[in-house]
């Protein structure tokens, strides 16, 4: 089925998209339909799935991979991170949303790193329990974490040969783990990559 060309209230919403084989991001009553991912954003999602995961093992912190909305009730908003990290109890009865995330990664493809470096990244801003936002770019070695401090918003990179750090978690992995299996080749035409 379409997206709805009309607005949508969250409930309308939420009640429409449980019925959709896709899934969609509602923004102030608009709907937008979710694309598919290329295997190298699968594989850097995957790899760093598996290594929150191992390291939350045993903690009250959980992560959670695409599927899982985080609603950002500020932002009248619902959102499908490639991955996100709560340690809320409160997120734990809710089995279909998470409200509390401290730890939101978004892997860039070039038809949403604009955005997700902008607008989406204001709307989760507003959650009070944020503490890092990160990007991944799946094409070259390169992890941003966006940390929240007292001042504000952070950046730390990580390139080719770095550590990333995950301070909300007490979590550092070299980002070799992150890219591991991914083969960066040189585009198919031979330029150079824009």
């Amino acid at each position: 089925m379409s997206v709805p060309a009309t607005r949508l209230s969250l409930a309308a919403f939420l009640d429409w998209e449980a019925t959709q084989p896709e899934r969609h991001e509602y923004v102030r009553g608009e709907v937008f339909a979710m694309t598919g991912a290329s295997d190298r954003h699968n594989l850097v999602a995957g790899n760093l799935y598996m290594l929150l995961r191992t390291h939350l093992r045993g903690s009250p912190c959980q992560v959670f991979i695409s599927d899982m909305k985080v609603r950002v009730d500020a932002a009248d908003a619902i959102f499908y991170p490639d991955l996100l990290v709560t340690c809320s109890a409160s997120d734990r009865s809710d089995r279909l949303a998470k409200r509390d995330p401290v730890v939101i990664v978004e892997v860039l493809s070039p038809s949403t790193a604009g955005y997700d470096l902008s607008a989406k990244f204001a709307h989760y801003r507003r959650l009070a329990s944020l503490q890092e936002y990160v990007t991944i770019d799946p094409d070259a070695p390169l992890v941003q974490v966006f940390r929240r401090s007292p001042d504000g918003w952070t950046l730390h990179a990580a390139e080719a040969g770095d550590t990333v750090g995950f301070a909300s978690i007490d979590l550092c992995v070299p980002i070799a783990a992150v890219y591991e299996d991914v083969r960066f080749e040189p585009p198919a035409d031979g330029g150079s990559r824009a």
